[in-house]
């Protein structure tokens, strides 16, 4: 069964209102395939800049908690405005979850990569309770609350897998 994806909004949506320019991850949700992919994409690559901006990780875990209420409001409002709740161009709702994802990560390019990996397959598979978020909330909280579950999912996996590797190298 093949499933009809909605098409990106023009570009001159984004500058409509902040709210869609955010929602739509400054443009990187615009993209015409795989658009929570290319969020989670822009999300890594924007991150390193953000903690250059904010090394402490007290005052980025503050950001991040703003940047995720303002992305339920920011969400809620883009929906509406595309007519579909979790339109497949809204994707703050991959970028803010996986920032905590890589603050919570352990450094270097393959943990990275590993988190960037298992947050896809998360974000796409929907694991209680990202499913029921998904299914039931359709609205700017449903929207950012099923990848904030991902996030979750991602940070147990990878935080299994280092206790592992270490344990492993004692061994």
């Amino acid at each position: 069964m093949k499933i009809k994806k909605n098409p990106p909004p023009p570009w001159s949506f984004l500058f409509r209102s902040p709210h869609h320019f955010f929602a739509c991850g400054l443009g990187s949700g615009l993209s015409p395939w795989a658009s929570g992919t290319i969020g989670t994409l822009f999300a890594w690559l924007s991150y390193p800049l953000l903690r250059e901006v904010m090394p402490d990780s007290t005052l980025f875990a503050l950001f991040l908690a703003l940047a995720l209420g303002y992305g339920v409001w920011a969400c809620e409002q883009t929906g509406k405005a595309l007519g579909v709740a979790d339109h497949g161009a809204i994707v703050w709702d991959e970028i803010v979850p996986f920032w905590c994802v890589l603050l919570l990560t352990p450094t270097g390019f393959f943990w990275q990569l590993a988190a960037f990996l298992l947050f896809r397959f998360f974000d796409i598979v929907k694991l209680p309770p990202a499913n029921w978020f998904d299914q039931n909330m359709k609205n700017g909280f449903g929207v950012m609350m099923d990848d904030v579950a991902a996030a979750a999912h991602t940070l147990v996996v990878v935080l299994l897998a280092k206790v592992l590797l270490a344990k492993i190298m004692l061994a």
